[in-house]
């Protein structure tokens, strides 16, 4: 009687002890599972470093030649050791892809920019001293006729603005060490090369989308035409003296040249835009090799984008009379579409399109 009283009153108490216990072994259980991986992992760690130093000290014994000056000539050269790490290059102490990169960066990339700059602007300044504009041969009519919509001019505004901030900036980030760091403080010069490369760096989005628009929208008008290698052949009737003069070669919506400067802009800003993304977003990039290739391609599609915008602006402003009206407002003189764009013109007033400024 005594013992079912005992067992009654003990066994709720013993039970959750016993439960406790059974917990407790369990957690513990768990924890030398754990402790017991880590540790063959650890182990695992330190095998492969071990391997590592093996094969190092075989090819140092393969090699008894081998000096510490040999070493570090190595190294210097690129050539790749042992790590434990598993991140892309880190063997290679010192890529000497970047030296070589900068050699050709000083040498080339640098010097075309400069042609670019220099060489084309002096050559077209020349050009317009010696020949003049190409004036209107029945003057302005003083009717005006719709030829860019709103969106076409917002779109076209958009990606110039963003295009000459990339090359202002870039010309300073790539030849501001050059030209200009030795002609102010240092305080000055560390911001402007800091606020140029914060605002390339920024502009640069704005400028993929206007670019990406723009090809997408104006590729229809911009396919070649039979006529249009006449026009090459005459100069597009820009020149006013010799065999050329008084030439006015048939152009559609756009010209000749308008389409080469369309599709150098369709081929080298797709490079300017992948490899900007690479340049600024590194961790998109395996290994330096493609930053390199990367900065150097950036460099090369710089320089012709550079050349061609400035026979561009020339070609829009001061040598096409009433060439930039269209731009500013949409409208061109109606003598202008004739002289320059008479097979458009044609179009439009044959199909009914043709609109006038009100």
């Amino acid at each position: 009687m005594i013992g079912q009283c005992l067992h009654r009153l003990l066994l709720p108490c013993l039970l959750p002890i016993a439960l406790a216990l059974l917990m407790v072994t369990q957690v513990s259980a768990s924890d030398q599972t754990d402790q017991a991986k880590q540790e063959a992992a650890l182990m695992a760690q330190q095998q492969q470093v071990l391997a590592g130093e093996q094969q190092q000290l075989g090819q140092l014994q393969g090699h008894p030649q081998t000096t510490d000056a040999d070493l570090w000539r190595a190294v210097r050269a690129g050539d790749s050791g042992y790590t434990a790490a598993r991140s892309p290059e880190a063997g290679r102490l010192i890529n000497a892809v970047g030296q070589e990169g900068r050699l050709i960066r000083d040498q080339y990339v640098i010097p075309i920019l400069g042609a670019a700059l220099v060489g084309v602007f002096a050559l077209f300044l020349l050009f317009y001293l010696i020949n003049g504009p190409a004036r209107l041969t029945k003057g302005f009519s003083g009717k005006m006729v719709r030829r860019w919509s709103s969106a076409d001019m917002l779109l076209h505004w958009l990606m110039a603005i963003s295009c000459l901030l990339l090359m202002l900036t870039g010309l300073v980030i790539a030849w501001g060490r050059h030209v200009l760091e030795g002609w102010v403080s240092a305080d000055l010069w560390a911001g402007l090369i800091y606020g140029s490369k914060t605002l390339h760096d920024w502009t640069g989005p704005v400028f993929i989308v206007a670019w990406a628009l723009c090809i997408l929208k104006w590729m229809p008008l911009q396919m070649f035409k039979g006529y249009d290698l006449k026009w090459f052949m005459t100069a597009g009737g820009y020149v006013h003296f010799g065999p050329f003069k008084g030439k006015h070669p048939d152009s559609g919506f756009a010209n000749a040249g308008e389409k080469m400067w369309f599709w150098t802009l369709a081929v080298f800003g797709l490079f300017i835009a992948v490899t900007g993304v690479m340049l600024v977003l590194p961790e998109l990039v395996i290994t330096r090799e493609n930053s390199f290739v990367a900065l150097i391609v950036h460099g090369f599609s710089a320089a012709i984008l550079i050349g061609f915008t400035i026979v561009h602006i020339w070609m829009a402003t001061a040598l096409s009379e009433g060439g930039m009206e269209s731009m500013v407002s949409g409208y061109c003189d109606e003598n202008w579409a004739i002289q320059h764009h008479n097979i458009w013109y044609d179009e439009i007033k044959a199909d009914g399109t043709l609109e006038y400024k009100s």
